[in-house]
């Protein structure tokens, strides 16, 4: 289970970048009379712009809008459009796999990619823990879920909003799933800060506004790293949620050749590549390789991701959650 490949599966979402539709001149030929590619994302506003970046190097005639919100803003936009009939998007991205769980019922995804499937994971990553080095030492740093409730925390926490944020939801669910909601309730009486994104979190911690982030986005606290900011993740001794992050191309998107076109390059050795380096990112591609500096997936216990679960619960975990720690 150590694998990137078998986590991917225990979520019920296969990554298989080999049995990708080929790339050919034709596909090509189409997509650049298209000339253009609307892709829907919850990626950090960096790697969306390095990605299509990349794409636009490789297929300067077509270019590509880049639509940048959290997962939670794509799932209502996308919602909204598609109730409205208005199509769009092209490809779509969220950090909330169970959201296309919801679009494939909806009868909304194109079929394609792999043989069986509507959608499939982009990126991975986790949702770990985190505090800012000049404010809290390495022995102090709390080691588990169960350390943030002493009372020395309060009022010191950060933590993102599942009611705005899929990693975050995700993030709850697998929580709740170890700890149960008396741990969330008695984590509220900490004074908690609420912030809506788990890219957010890991900034408040570097501007030391609080010294602890409950959960964030580990590629956030890579890329704080990079810039020298006084930051560590944390991965709790309970577990790290994974976080699969999808992406699928619409039944109905307005350019249908460049949304293909798209789907294909960001699955590629090199975009994987990409979003390790330049993101932070995990990647389930077998030929991408990590950066020296950061701790393997295999060393890390893990919280498995499990969207279908977590989608008949979602309008009760917020409720719940919000209940506890305010909207």
């Amino acid at each position: 289970m150590s694998h990137p490949w078998k986590l991917i599966a225990l979520a019920g979402v296969i990554a298989l970048p080999a049995i990708a539709q080929e790339t050919t001149p034709a596909m090509v030929a189409a997509a650049e009379k298209e000339g253009k590619i609307v892709w829907y994302n919850s990626v950090d506003v960096k790697v969306a712009e390095a990605i299509a970046k990349a794409f636009k190097e490789k297929y300067p005639k077509i270019d590509v809008q880049v639509e940048r919100a959290g997962s939670e803003r794509v799932l209502q936009r996308v919602n909204q459009e598609m109730q409205a009939g208005i199509k769009a998007a092209d490809v779509v991205n969220s950090s909330d796999a169970s959201h296309f769980i919801y679009w494939k019922q909806q009868g909304w995804l194109a079929k394609y990619r792999d043989p069986d499937g509507y959608y499939l994971t982009w990126r991975a990553s986790l949702d770990c823990g985190g505090y800012n080095t000049n404010l809290v030492t390495d022995a102090d740093a709390p080691k588990s879920y169960k350390d943030l409730l002493d009372p020395k925390w309060k009022g010191k926490l950060a933590k993102a909003h599942p009611g705005y944020s899929g990693t975050a939801l995700t993030g709850t669910y697998a929580v709740t799933k170890v700890l149960g909601w008396d741990y969330l309730a008695q984590l509220a009486k900490q004074g908690v800060l609420q912030q809506q994104s788990t890219t957010a979190t890991p900034k408040t911690i570097a501007s030391g506004e609080r010294p602890v982030m409950v959960d964030g986005n580990e590629y956030n606290i890579f890329i704080e790293m990079d810039k020298k900011s006084p930051v560590k993740p944390i991965y709790y001794s309970e577990g790290t949620p994974f976080v699969n992050s999808p992406s699928a191309v619409m039944k109905d998107a307005p350019h249908p050749n460049a949304a293909r076109l798209f789907q294909n390059f960001i699955f590629t050795a090199s975009a994987q590549q990409l979003l390790v380096n330049v993101g932070g990112l995990r990647s389930v591609h077998p030929e991408v390789k990590e950066p020296a500096n950061r701790t393997p997936l295999k060393d890390i216990k893990l919280l498995p991701d499990d969207p279908a679960a977590m989608l008949p619960q979602v309008a009760e975990i917020k409720k719940k959650y919000t209940a506890l720690f305010g909207s």
